[in-house]
C-alpha cells in the first residue's frame, strides 16, 4: 500500500475499541474512533467491534444509528469488517437462551448457543478457510483467539446470480462446526478477535487493509 488507508472503529459503547485501534495501526492503517456519520461514510474501511449480549449490542448500535451507517456503506460498496458480536449482529437474529433479538439482517440465519460441553469457547483454535480466501492469505495453518458462547452454526445465503461471487466462508469447531469468518463482497467478519491473535491477527488485518 502506497498510503496508509483510513479506518474508523465504530465507537458506540461496545467492544474493546482501543485494542482494535492499536492492532489496526500496527497493521498499517490510519485509525480514528468515531460514530460521526460523515467520518464513517468517508473512511476507506469501517470496523464494527462488539462484546456482550446480542440484544445489548444491537441497542447500542441503533442508539448512534450505526445500523443505518453500516447499511449505507455496504450499499455503496464500502468495506466493513465486523468482529465477534460485531459479526453476529450482521445476521438476521440472535437467540440467547430464548431471548430473540433482531439483527442487522445482512445475512440470513440465527446466532445461537454452541452445542459444546464447555462454554464459553475461550482460547486459541484453528480454522478451515477456503483456498481462495483473501483474509486468510498465507494464514491457513495459524490459530486465532476466540471468546464466545454463541455463533452462527449454519450458512444459508444462496447466490443465484452467476455474476456475483459466492461468499467465502471459514469454519471452526467447538462442540460442532460454526462460522468463524465470512468474506462477502465489501462485508467481512470474524468470530474470533484478530486484535488478540498475535502476529497472525495482525497479518489478517493487514490482508483486509490491502483490499481497501
Amino acid at each position: 500500500m502506497s498510503e496508509r488507508p483510513s479506518v474508523v472503529v465504530l465507537d458506540y459503547g461496545s467492544g474493546n475499541i482501543h485494542s482494535a485501534a492499536k492492532a489496526l495501526e500496527a497493521a498499517g492503517a490510519r485509525v480514528s474512533l468515531s460514530a460521526d456519520r460523515g467520518r464513517v461514510r468517508d473512511a476507506d474501511g469501517l470496523l464494527v467491534p462488539g462484546v456482550g449480549a446480542f440484544g445489548a449490542v444491537m441497542g447500542a448500535l441503533r442508539a448512534v444509528r450505526g445500523d443505518e451507517m453500516i447499511d449505507r456503506r455496504l450499499a455503496g460498496g464500502r468495506p466493513v469488517l465486523g468482529i465477534c458480536v460485531g459479526m453476529q449482529v450482521l445476521f438476521e437474529r440472535g437467540d440467547e437462551r430464548g431471548v430473540v433479538s433482531e439483527g442487522l439482517g445482512q445475512w440470513p440465519g440465527t446466532v445461537s448457543e454452541l452445542d459444546a460441553p464447555v462454554l464459553p469457547h475461550m482460547g486459541w483454535n484453528t480454522v478451515d478457510a477456503p483456498a481462495d480466501s483473501r483474509l486468510f492469505e498465507s494464514l491457513h495453518d495459524e490459530r486465532f483467539y476466540f471468546v464466545h458462547s454463541y455463533a452462527a452454526r449454519d450458512w444459508t445465503l444462496e447466490i443465484t446470480n452467476p455474476k456475483i461471487p459466492a461468499p467465502a466462508i471459514t469454519w471452526a469447531d467447538h462442540g460442532g462446526r460454526f462460522v468463524a469468518a465470512v468474506e462477502n463482497g465489501p462485508l467481512s467478519a470474524t468470530q474470533f478477535h484478530p486484535e488478540k491473535s498475535g502476529e497472525a491477527g495482525l497479518r489478517l488485518l493487514g490482508n483486509w487493509l490491502s483490499t481497501l
